[in-house]
């Protein structure tokens, strides 16, 4: 047995808050009937709830991976013109999983896959600030008060980017090689923000996001997440 509003969260109908407020409204039946006894309990499986018309179902198991995004991957599930996708990385995952946020399809690293709607919710939320770190080789060397720019806050069509955290690794071929911390999930970031000081990103890789790190992996490897970097994650998402 488990109690109604748990049994709603875990089918990713919304916050267990929400779910309670939405029994108190007179919107969840049971076995045809309404309830709104915050107390209800359910077997999940046997007993038939619906909320607002919506018949609910046994969530399938949570499954968490990391992959490595190679270029030239799509961070989606579909496309019509038929380019490779990075479920393609994941041979064997009989879950749908989804991506957590994106990787530009020219840009490369780690990136999380999942069926955890809550998790991914939380993660990509703005005030969620996970941090997340890139390589970013760049045409040209900033100055420093070009990367002081870009630490401090770019403005961009969509706004003045928040405080990041930058620093120069190396530099070849009179290209030097960035690593960019950024709070933020806005589209093509990292690239739109080297273009306003005048390098453009000639290649990037995410070699971390929140707790995980892409370590050794190689392009187009992947793996299950352990249950301690599950639960960092989960801490990271502020859902501990």
């Amino acid at each position: 047995m488990e109690r109604l509003q748990k049994f709603m969260a875990r089918c990713g109908v919304a916050s267990r808050r929400q779910c309670e407020q939405m029994i108190a409204a007179g919107l969840v039946k049971v076995n045809g009937q309404v309830v709104t006894k915050l107390g209800t309990r359910v077997k999940p499986g046997k007993d038939v709830v619906v909320v607002n018309g919506r018949l609910l179902r046994q969530p399938e198991k949570k499954v968490y991976y990391m992959v490595y995004k190679p270029r030239g991957y799509l961070s989606a599930l579909s496309d019509p013109a038929g380019r490779k996708l990075v479920t393609d990385l994941l041979p064997g995952v009989k879950q749908r999983v989804y991506p957590v946020g994106r990787l530009d399809y020219d840009s490369e690293g780690l990136l999380i896959l999942t069926n955890d709607g809550q998790l991914t919710r939380a993660l990509t939320h703005p005030s969620s600030k996970v941090p997340k770190t890139y390589r970013v080789r760049v045409q040209g060397i900033p100055s420093w008060r070009a990367l002081e720019q870009l630490a401090g806050g770019i403005q961009l069509e969509d706004g003045i980017t928040a405080p990041a955290t930058v620093g120069m690794i190396d530099v070849l071929n009179g290209n030097a090689l960035l690593e960019i911390t950024i709070h933020e999930g806005r589209n093509r970031q990292i690239r739109r923000m080297c273009e306003a000081i005048g390098h453009p990103v000639l290649r990037l890789k995410r070699i971390r996001f929140g707790p995980l790190q892409l370590g050794k992996m190689k392009a187009g490897e992947f793996r299950e997440l352990k249950n301690n970097e599950v639960r960092a994650l989960l801490a990271s998402a502020k859902l501990l």
